[in-house]
């Protein structure tokens, strides 16, 4: 059964309060990475190529963990 269609009204703040959080430390890792010069320019030159890889990846990890493949 779905977590989400389970979770009463506690268990649902619980999960925005953690996502709320967890969006909010990406964030700051983002900007604390981003002006840092060195890394801030190995993002400019590749960043348009890592981070679709970064997400194909993260996508490929979801369907093989979820046994899309039959694995």
């Amino acid at each position: 059964m779905p977590v989400f269609a389970t979770a009463g009204i506690g268990g649902m703040s619980v999960y925005v309060a953690v996502f709320l959080v967890l969006v909010a430390v990406w964030c700051f890792a983002g900007r604390y990475f981003a002006t840092r010069p060195v890394i801030a320019k190995a993002l400019a030159r590749w960043g348009h190529i890592l981070l679709p890889l970064v997400l194909i990846v993260i996508g490929l990890l979801i369907l093989i963990e979820g046994g899309a493949f039959g694995l």
